[in-house]
Formats: C-alpha cells, sequence, structure tokens
C-alpha cells in the first residue's frame, strides 16, 4: 500500500521544516556586533582636550562650600511658593 501526500501536506512539512533550521540559526547582525564602536566613537570625538587627564597642575576656580551654596540658591530660583495651594498651573493674561 503506498501512500501519498497532497501538495498542502507537503507544503505545511516544507514551511515546518524551514523555521525548525531558521530557529537554530544565528540572530545577531554584524552591525549589532559593532553598533558599541559608533557610540564609543562618538563621546570620544567630543572630548575637546583628551591630553587633559595627564596633565596634573591644579585646578584653580570656586572652592567646594560656596560651589554648594551657588548650587543651592540656582536650584531655590526655580521653586516659588504660592500663597495659596490652589494656584493655577497656567496664568492667562
Amino acid at each position: 500500500m503506498s501512500t501519498t501526500m497532497s501538495p498542502r501536506c507537503t507544503a505545511a512539512l516544507a514551511t515546518l521544516a524551514a523555521l525548525c533550521l531558521t530557529a537554530c540559526a544565528s540572530t545577531a547582525r554584524q552591525e549589532e556586533s559593532v553598533s558599541g564602536r559608533s557610540v564609543r566613537a562618538t563621546l570620544a570625538s567630543q572630548i575637546a582636550h583628551p591630553e587633559a587627564v595627564r596633565n596634573g597642575d591644579p585646578v584653580y576656580g570656586i572652592d567646594g562650600a560656596a560651589a554648594l551654596q551657588a548650587q543651592q540658591k540656582y536650584e531655590k530660583s526655580f521653586t516659588k511658593e504660592s500663597p495659596d495651594g490652589n494656584a493655577p498651573l497656567v496664568n492667562r493674561r
């Protein structure tokens, strides 16, 4: 007794075999493996003086306490306390 498969069944088996074979294939593309290089190159190109890290001279400027006070004053400048808690977010003129 011989058995023949219908074309529809043959196509289904061929599709299943193709899916099984592609499941084992590597999905990593070459672009994904080198994508970090472009990010590192972009970051490195933004450094104005890359040799500055080797300079051991002290940096002169504002001291830590004054810098902290200036930063706190700067941050406080963005907060406005309203007299009532129901003040509108947008003022119409």
